[in-house]
């Protein structure tokens, strides 16, 4: 009966978040906790647990599962006290498994590791040697590696955007696993594009970029794949081999593989162009919003905690403040002091105070009378999975037009679990602050009049020279001009 080992370490980050992350803002489950916490859920490793446990054959030991919101870099202390930990759980399984799942992100970063799922991989193959293969699972934002491909035997990505088959990716994880074990020999072709993108063109549903997936689907399903992916990479993840890229995996078909990459990544680079974000100035935005009936969505990207931002951008209510906005506004925001003068002045208590910029220099705090409506402690169920979310202590404050969900902590906005979680429905109001690049349509789109995509400043703006990016390898699309794509493919035979 063979014996495969699950763990996983997941976390995306903004290099551009000036707030570093430190260990405590991670979830960490350890030996059967992590078959607990995942099994029923929407998660890669509560996906490939299901095909496991469908493989009757198959004994599943699981050990250490580590996932953090997005957020600034690992601090140096951080990655050490977390890498530590991850290699211990590891070790007492040396020499008695078969096969390990890896279910990683691959836009991690840190002060003092700059590709910690590469050098996950690289000390799990030291440990286990080459003969016990490993599989891994990245987000469609994660940056492959060289260094990944080297010491993993194979990788499966998230199909869609908006991410909504995190399950599936463990399902396919798990399956190309077993097809290795069954004597498959994976052959691995990558091509890289010298590209970042980011805009409604990336979603799989209805944008352009949608034309690779569904190819690559294809070629899953009839089965002349193992597996395959196409990576956008993640902009704000200022690290050496940022880039867009494709990756197939064949049993043993280098030519094939090699051909089906470097057809996917010469289509997608011709569409370049289009996967920019069209941004709308924020006065031109909040201008027209006013005449509107509503309900209108401000999409702040910018400060999407969802993408590594702190989420104490206070840019979009500060304007409607000062254009005399007259309409009902719902927005979230970060601030933790704030939090604090609430909870002592207790519900139905008044008092006046700064909110915003507490994290980000960018923002200047904007000094606001508030009636706190609501304390609590921050735990919620996230509406697009059904997973715990935590957002520390957190408050419903209401000051004029304005009801603002003040969190302690930044939190993934992918839907409408904060607002939702705090009694607040955001239908009932003419306009909505959604600080996130993209939430599946019947979140907000299907039933809002006109979202607004604001050009805000922000440590995740989709207005991408505004970063400042000074890691990545350069030439890149948008950031320098006349940029080439020397289509080229690298192999990694593992055959």
């Amino acid at each position: 009966m063979p014996r495969i080992l699950i763990a996983g370490i997941a976390q995306e980050i903004s290099s551009f978040n000036p707030v570093l992350t430190e260990y405590e803002l991670f979830s960490i489950q350890r030996g059967d906790e992590v078959l607990d916490v995942n099994r029923g859920t929407a998660t890669a490793i509560a996906g490939a647990m299901e095909s496991f446990d469908a493989e009757q054959k198959v004994d599943v030991i699981t050990t250490f599962a580590a996932k953090a919101v997005s957020a600034g870099p690992m601090s140096k202390a951080c990655w050490a006290q977390l890498s530590t930990e991850f290699l211990d759980s590891l070790r007492p399984y040396v020499g008695k498994v078969d096969a390990i799942y890896l279910s990683l992100h691959g836009a991690m970063g840190g002060e003092s590791e700059l590709d910690p799922e590469g050098w996950v991989l690289e000390q799990t193959r030291l440990l286990f040697g080459d003969d016990v293969p490993v599989v891994f699972s990245l987000d469609l934002h994660g940056i492959l590696t060289a260094k990944m491909l080297r010491f993993g035997d194979g990788v499966t990505s998230y199909h869609t955007y908006p991410h909504v088959d995190l399950h599936d990716t463990g399902k396919r994880a798990a399956s190309l696993l077993l097809s290795i074990l069954g004597g498959a020999k994976p052959v691995m072709a990558r091509v890289r594009v010298p590209a970042i993108v980011r805009g409604d063109e990336l979603k799989t549903d209805s944008g352009c970029f949608g034309e690779q997936i569904r190819k690559i689907k294809s070629l899953e399903s009839n089965g002349e794949i193992l597996s395959g992916g196409f990576l956008i990479g993640n902009p704000f993840t200022d690290v050496p081999e940022l880039c867009c890229q494709a990756f197939i995996i064949t049993d043993g078909d280098k030519k094939n593989a090699e051909r089906i990459a470097l057809d996917l990544t010469t289509e997608f680079w011709k569409n370049r162009e289009k996967m920019q974000s069209a941004l709308v100035p924020l006065d031109e935005a909040v201008s027209k919003a006013a005449n509107m009936d509503g309900p209108i969505i401000f999409t702040d990207a910018a400060d999407a905690p969802s993408s590594g931002s702190p989420g104490d951008s206070n840019s979009i209510i500060a304007e409607l403040a000062r254009t005399n906005y007259q309409h009902s506004v719902l927005a979230p925001v970060t601030d933790e002091a704030t939090v604090d003068l609430a909870i002592a002045a207790g519900i139905g208590g008044k008092f006046r105070a700064s909110v915003g910029g507490s994290l980000d220099s960018r923002f200047t705090p904007l000094e606001l009378d508030f009636e706190v409506k609501l304390i609590s402690d921050g735990n919620y169920i996230l509406e697009s999975w059904g997973v715990p979310q935590y957002s520390g202590n957190t408050v419903v404050l209401k000051s004029g037009i304005f009801t603002l969900v003040v969190t302690s902590r930044p939190v993934s906005l992918f839907d409408r679990s904060l607002f939702l979680g705090h009694g607040l429905d955001p239908k009932n109001f003419h306009s909505i602050v959604v600080k996130s690049p993209h939430c599946q349509p019947q979140f907000f789109d299907d039933w809002a009049e006109h979202n607004f995509n604001v050009d805000a400043p922000g440590s995740t703006s989709a207005n991408l020279r505004s970063l400042g990016h000074t890691i990545c390898a350069r030439p890149i699309f948008p950031l320098d001009e006349d940029v080439v794509f020397n289509s080229t493919a690298e192999i990694f035979d593992k055959s």
